[in-house]
């Protein structure tokens, strides 16, 4: 398990870079975005997230629909992908993917704090 966890890690942390480092081509309209690898990279890291998620909870044998920190975190990562798309793609302005790049920032954050504390408010249990 030890392995599976560090991919999983390893993914999370390779995809936010990436996201961050779109994020601020986006706002700079940078050329880069249309480049063929820009667009195929993220989503070899986001396979190896995924698969990775779905071994440890495998190995783990977490009742996933009986967990509601794991529900919590699946929901917010739905949301982390569609503040992504609007913020990288669907966005009609640069206010507006800049608002959604913003706010999938602090949505991803709040995966991590649910993930690192295992409670469904993340760090906010902490309060």
């Amino acid at each position: 398990m030890h392995w599976i966890k560090i991919v999983h890690v390893s993914s999370v942390v390779l995809s936010f870079v990436g996201f961050g480092v779109r994020g601020v081509w986006m706002i700079n309209d940078s050329p880069l975005l249309n480049k063929k690898w820009v667009k195929t990279f993220p989503h070899i890291v986001d396979t190896a997230l995924l698969v990775s998620a779905l071994a440890l909870v495998y190995v783990m044998s977490v009742p996933v629909f009986q967990t509601g920190w794991l529900l919590v975190k699946i929901t917010a990562l739905i949301v982390y992908i569609l503040l992504g798309s609007v913020a990288l793609k669907r966005g009609r302005s640069k206010k507006g993917r800049l608002l959604a790049f913003l706010l999938a920032i602090l949505v991803f954050l709040f995966i991590v704090s649910v993930a690192m504390t295992k409670s469904v408010y993340g760090l906010l249990s902490l309060l």
